[in-house]
C-alpha cells in the first residue's frame, strides 16, 4: 500500500512507463536525425541535379502519395488500433493475425497499383503530371509501392504494441541506403566524366524501401516465433480471420477514402502550380525551378520541427482511443492541455527563428536567395501547422475522422482557389498566402471539432 502511495506521489521516478513520453522521445530523436540527414541529402541533390531537376523529382510526390493512400495508409492506422485492442485480450498470437490479415489486403492492392503505374506510366506523365520526363521515373518508383506497403503495415503493428524502436531504426536505415545508392552512382559516373540522371535518385527510394522492408520482416518473424513458442492463454479466445478482416476494413476504408480524396486534391494542386506559374509569365524551366525551391528546399525546412509533433500525433491516437474507451475524461483533458501548450510554444519559437535567420539558412544550406525569402514568409505557418498535426491525432483517437475529412477537403479547396485564380495574376507569393490562410482555417476548425467532441462526452 505504501509503495503504491509513493508511486502516486512520485510518478516521475518511472517515466519509462508512460508510452507517450517514451515513444515520442524515440520517434522524435529518430525524426530529427532522419530530417537532418534528409536536409543534407536534398542539398546534395539540388547541387547535383539543379533546381529544375528537383522540380521534376518533386512531381513524383502526388503519385507516391496516392498509391500509399490506396495501399497502406488506412490499413496502417487500422492495424495499429486493432493490435492495441488485441493485446488486452491476453492472446499472444492474436495481434499477429491482425497484422497478417492487414498485410494480405495491402499486398494485393499494392501489386495492382504497381502494375497500373508501370502500364500507364506514359499517360500519367503526360496527362496527369504534365511532364513527360517523369515517365521513366514512374516505372522505377512503382517498384517501391509493395515494399512501402509491407513496411507501413509492420510499422502499424509496432505502433499498436507501443514499440517504436523498429520503426525508428528502419526510418534511418531507409535514409542511409537511399543516400548510399545515389552517392555510389554519382562516384561511378564521375569516374567516367559524366553526371547521373535524376532517375538515380528515384532508384535510391526503391533501394531504401527494400532494405527497410527486409529488416521489418525479419523483426516481426522473430517476434512471432517467440509468441508461437509461448503457451497460449485458454481464457483468450481468438476471432476468425473474416471478423478480423472486416474489423480492419471498417476503419481502414473510410480512412483510405479520406486520404485518397485529399491526396487527389493535393495532386491537382502540386501538378498545376508549375503550369499556373507559366500562365503568370515564367518559362517552363523557371516555373519548375521555383516549384523545386518551394517544395524541395523551403517547405522541408519549415516542416523540420514537425518531427516532434508528428511523433506525438502517431502515438496520441492509440493512447486517446484507450482513454476514451475507458471513459477517462480526465486523462484526455490532461493530454490535450499538455499537447496544446507544447505545440504552441514550439510553433512560436520556430516562427521567430525562421523570421530572423531564414534568409541566412536559405543561402547557407541551399545557396538560394529565393529559398531564404520563402522560409521567412512561411515561418508564420509554424504555430498553426504544428498544432494541427497533433490535434489530428487526438481527433482520430476520439472518433472524429469524418470531421477531419471535411475540414481537410475544404482547406484544400481554399488552396486550389488560390492556385487557379490568384497564382496566375499575382505569382508564387499569392500561393504561399493561400497556404497560410488554409492552415489557420484548418487549425481553427480542428479546435472547434475537438470542443464539440469533448462536450458530447
Amino acid at each position: 500500500m505504501k509503495k503504491k502511495q509513493l508511486l502516486k506521489k512520485n510518478p516521475r521516478k518511472n517515466p519509462g512507463r508512460n508510452p507517450l513520453i517514451t515513444g515520442t522521445i524515440i520517434l522524435t530523436l529518430t525524426g530529427f536525425a532522419s530530417r537532418i540527414i534528409g536536409f543534407f541529402y536534398r542539398i546534395y541533390l539540388s547541387r547535383l541535379f539543379g533546381e529544375e531537376g528537383m522540380g521534376v523529382y518533386q512531381l513524383l510526390n502526388p503519385v507516391l502519395a496516392l498509391s500509399f493512400s490506396v495501399t497502406a495508409a488506412g490499413l496502417q492506422t487500422s492495424i495499429s488500433k486493432y493490435v492495441a485492442g488485441e493485446i488486452s485480450s491476453g492472446n499472444a498470437r492474436s495481434p499477429f493475425r491482425v497484422l497478417m490479415m492487414g498485410l494480405s489486403v495491402s499486398l494485393c492492392l499494392s501489386l495492382f497499383c504497381t502494375g497500373a503505374v508501370i502500364h500507364f506510366s506514359e499517360w500519367i506523365a503526360v496527362h496527369f503530371l504534365l511532364e513527360e520526363r517523369t515517365a521513366s521515373m514512374l516505372r522505377i518508383i512503382a517498384l517501391s509501392i509493395p515494399l512501402s506497403a509491407v513496411h507501413a503495415c509492420i510499422n502499424g503493428y509496432y505502433y499498436g504494441i507501443r514499440k517504436t524502436a523498429l520503426p525508428a531504426f528502419t526510418q534511418l536505415l531507409e535514409q542511409f541506403c537511399r543516400i548510399f545508392c545515389v552517392y555510389s552512382a554519382e562516384r561511378l559516373a564521375a569516374q567516367n566524366g559524366t553526371v547521373p540522371s535524376i532517375n538515380v535518385a528515384v532508384a535510391g527510394l526503391v533501394v531504401g524501401e527494400f532494405f527497410a522492408m527486409l529488416v521489418c520482416i525479419g523483426a516481426v518473424y522473430f517476434r512471432y516465433y517467440r509468441a508461437v513458442s509461448a503457451p497460449a492463454s485458454p481464457a483468450a479466445p481468438s476471432r476468425s480471420c473474416s471478423k478480423i478482416t472486416a474489423g480492419l476494413l471498417s476503419l481502414a476504408v473510410p480512412l483510405s477514402v479520406t486520404r485518397i480524396v485529399i491526396n487527389l486534391l493535393q495532386s491537382v494542386e502540386a501538378v498545376y502550380i508549375p503550369s499556373r506559374l507559366q500562365a503568370y509569365g515564367y518559362t517552363s524551366a523557371a516555373a519548375l525551378s521555383i516549384y523545386g525551391v518551394l517544395t524541395g528546399m523551403a517547405l522541408p525546412l519549415i516542416f523540420f520541427p514537425n518531427a516532434l509533433t508528428g511523433s506525438m500525433s502517431v502515438l496520441l491516437l492509440p493512447i486517446v482511443s484507450e482513454a476514451d474507451a475507458a471513459g477517462n475524461k480526465a486523462a484526455i483533458r490532461r493530454t490535450l492541455g499538455k499537447t496544446l501548450y507544447s505545440c504552441l510554444t514550439l510553433g512560436c519559437v520556430c516562427t521567430l527563428g525562421f523570421l530572423c535567420f531564414g534568409r541566412l539558412l536559405g543561402q547557407m544550406l541551399f545557396k538560394s536567395p529565393l529559398a531564404g525569402n520563402f522560409i521567412c514568409v512561411l515561418s508564420l505557418i509554424c504555430p498553426f501547422m504544428y498544432l494541427g498535426t497533433t490535434l489530428s491525432g487526438i481527433l482520430n483517437g476520439l472518433g472524429g475522422a469524418v470531421g477531419i475529412f471535411f475540414i481537410n477537403v475544404s482547406s484544400l479547396c481554399i488552396r486550389l482557389a488560390f492556385v487557379f485564380f490568384l497564382l496566375p495574376r499575382f505569382g508564387i507569393y499569392s500561393y504561399i498566402a493561400g497556404l497560410l490562410f488554409s492552415q489557420a482555417y484548418t487549425t481553427g476548425c480542428y479546435l472547434l471539432l475537438l470542443k464539440h467532441l469533448l462536450r458530447k462526452r
